[in-house]
């Protein structure tokens, strides 16, 4: 038990990630959109409605899998984000500014006032999910540790070009993602534009993290992620064919299944390592040199098997909820 407890909280971890790369995925890749594909005051305010409902539940995943990581595997939360101190920061005040954004966009009826706000959401999300992305790729590929997990170097060794890989894969990823949603959740001119982004221009956007999954797994690749990696590629090649046809919902789980099953493929290539060192592979955190005790990881498996499901159950019914399309005539005059 001791052994496979480790295990068992190195996969919830990764099932959280995705679940924040899966959800907040759309969330950051509307902030983008909201500068890149909008024309106008009444396209961003339908924008921002579909995820007005969800977009906090949907931080949670974030806050829960630092948690866990910092509860499960202390050695590896240490680690990283002691190295990864300024981007980590960086990231923080992006959402705080991405928040602050959308509370205050509609405050006041003024053009200038809208427009400065957007631009804050938009570059918020930018930022956050290039910061998320670079953290999880330095966690696969790994960074400059020595015996204790202390860094080696100055306070930007961080900055390689796994780093931005990682970044753009997200940044990517949630373009794209944001695009089916988009889709999927509005009606008239917003629902236009993101059908043809998702046909056009999401397969170039998904090209990072593809080579950020093959890089991966020419280096540490196994039989079964290779072959996660297939189904990954067919799968995301089903939501362009969909997206092409204007099968919204279809064009929307397929990106997404590219999504999980991408990120299973890093998780299971990274296995057993946690934070791999590159100046010594003998120095690298794994998920058993890197764990709590077996009494600690015991009692959080206890809590988790009553939380997560109610979690699950609760964030379901808000997206069954608010499940109806938004268009332009359910937005209300500015006041």
């Amino acid at each position: 038990m001791d052994s496979v407890l480790p295990v068992v909280w190195f996969v919830v971890i990764a099932v959280l990630w995705t679940g924040y790369l899966f959800l907040e995925g759309f969330d950051l890749g509307v902030g983008m959109h909201m500068l890149v594909s909008a024309r106008s005051e009444q396209d961003r305010r339908v924008m921002l409605n579909t995820i007005g409902p969800v977009w906090d539940g949907n931080e949670v995943w974030l806050l829960t899998a630092g948690g866990a990581t910092f509860a499960a595997f202390p050695s590896w939360y240490a680690s990283l984000l002691s190295t990864l101190y300024l981007p980590i920061v960086l990231l923080l005040v992006a959402l705080i500014v991405r928040a602050v954004a959308i509370e205050f966009a509609g405050k006041v009826d003024d053009r200038r006032w809208r427009r400065v706000w957007d631009t804050a959401m938009g570059l918020g999300s930018f930022v956050a999910a290039f910061c998320v992305g670079a953290a999880l790729s330095l966690t696969t590929t790994g960074l400059p540790l020595d015996a204790n997990g202390d860094r080696v170097g100055g306070p930007f060794v961080w900055a390689t070009w796994q780093a931005v890989l990682g970044g753009l894969a997200v940044v990517g990823f949630s373009l794209a993602h944001a695009s089916t949603y988009l889709a999927l959740k509005t009606d008239g001119p917003v629902r236009v534009r993101a059908g043809r982004f998702s046909a056009r221009i999401a397969p170039i956007a998904l090209l990072p993290i593809v080579g950020w999954v093959v890089e991966l797994q020419l280096r540490r690749g196994t039989a079964v992620t290779w072959l996660l990696v297939a189904v990954a590629a067919a799968a995301a090649a089903g939501g362009w064919v969909a997206a092409t046809r204007r099968h919204e919902g279809r064009a929307f789980l397929g990106y997404g299944v590219f999504l999980v099953l991408g990120v299973a493929a890093l998780f299971g290539a990274a296995f057993p390592l946690v934070l791999p060192s590159t100046l010594s592979a003998a120095w690298s955190l794994t998920v058993w040199n890197a764990s709590s005790s077996a009494y600690t990881l015991g009692v959080m498996s206890v809590v988790a098997a009553f939380g997560v499901p109610l979690v699950l159950l609760y964030q379901g019914w808000s997206y069954w909820v608010f499940r109806r399309r938004i268009s332009p005539a359910a937005i209300p005059a500015a006041h």
